[in-house]
């Protein structure tokens, strides 16, 4: 059946779908992503401190996705609220929710598969209250440019359950199927069904880095994929509407191959030029400061952009008096600069954090 941009979809073909997925063009793309996936894992292993991947990443990720939205916010600023005790303004509060709602998904994981519940669960904390199914009729979606309804998700929240029953079944069948074709297919079905008031595009996107983790290609979920998208919005959602009005999965599935292989390679590029960059401060760090250096200081400098005399007494390293000494001393060689936020000392590490915002 055809479907009507102002009608409820309610007639949403259940998957699989019943085209061939896998099409030769598919299956290349498939190896070009797994590879990139695979290095991207190795790159991460060889990390020296996991945190980065836990704490500098995820917002990364967390900024981008948000962006999509058109909720707008810096990097830097997501780094700064994520230390300081202070109250962040709207749109980054929202990126930072999504930073805690892909950590929660990912600790979901060990209690269960990705179902309704994982995707209740990390809308609520992208939205920073209790998210259910959609119960309201009215949801729609229009065009930013002309304002004309272009899409209008299924309604009724028995239709929507049946609907995400199904989408769950797919995620965690056994199947014949790449991991990498289900997971843009069941992208495609989770953003169709709209399931929520708001926030489905952020969760949708959560969901897609827990799968990838669940099916064991990435062992966490540090995939900085909404860059890609980002870079092809209008692709994104123009593809996203070919599904739906012409069936045609092959170009969908090609798109969000291709975003994982080129947000795998440039995420594998970022690691690898974190670990040179870190190897060079060690070696400043012998050399100028010999008398402070150590592995433990080393990782609290890379563990985000910006820290204060507090990380440094929490990792063990020196008790406050002479933590600030240390400190002080890594501004006086040119490592960091000390900036003063209210009554406390900020310290910015501002070669990593250049590192991390280039594009490069």
């Amino acid at each position: 059946m055809k479907c009507n941009p102002k009608a409820p979809y309610n007639e949403l073909p259940t998957l699989p779908p019943k085209q061939k997925l896998e099409t030769v063009r598919v299956l290349k793309q498939c190896i070009r992503s797994r590879t990139q996936l695979a290095e991207l894992e190795q790159a991460a292993n060889f990390l020296p401190n996991k945190s980065l991947l836990i704490n500098v990443l995820p917002l990364l990720e967390a900024q981008a996705s948000s962006e999509i939205e058109n909720i707008v916010t810096t990097t830097d600023r997501l780094f700064r609220s994520s230390l300081l005790d202070q109250s962040p303004d709207a749109a980054t509060k929202e990126a930072l929710n999504y930073r805690a709602a892909l950590h929660q998904g990912y600790q979901s994981l060990t209690e269960r598969p990705i179902c309704t519940a994982t995707a209740e669960r990390v809308c609520s904390v992208i939205k920073s209250r209790s998210m259910t199914i959609r119960k309201e009729a009215g949801t729609a979606l229009g065009s930013t440019i002309s304002g004309d309804t272009i899409y209008t998700p299924p309604v009724g929240e028995s239709v929507i359950r049946e609907m995400l029953s199904n989408w769950e079944n797919f995620i965690n069948q056994t199947t014949e199927l790449d991991p990498l074709v289900v997971m843009a297919v069941a992208h495609y079905q989770f953003e169709a069904i709209h399931p929520f008031s708001d926030g489905n595009g952020r969760a949708g996107r959560v969901l897609n880095l827990l799968y990838l983790v669940q099916a064991g290609i990435l062992s966490s979920p540090i995939l900085y994929h909404s860059r890609g998208i980002i870079r092809r919005k209008e692709d994104y959602y123009d593809l996203l509407r070919t599904v739906t009005f012409d069936q045609d999965w092959e170009a969908w599935i090609l798109f969000i191959l291709e975003v994982i292989e080129e947000s795998a390679e440039w995420t594998n590029q970022k690691i690898r030029s974190i670990r040179e960059y870190r190897e060079e401060v060690r070696e400043e760090l012998k050399i100028k400061v010999p008398k402070i250096y150590s592995n433990e200081l080393l990782d609290v400098l890379f563990e985000q952009p910006y820290c204060q005399i507090a990380d440094l007494v929490s990792a063990g390293i020196a008790k406050r008096q002479s933590a600030s000494v240390y400190l002080k001393k890594l501004v006086e060689i040119g490592l960091l600069a000390e900036e003063r936020v209210g009554r406390s000392a900020l310290f910015i590490h501002e070669n990593f954090r250049n590192l991390l915002l280039s594009e490069r």
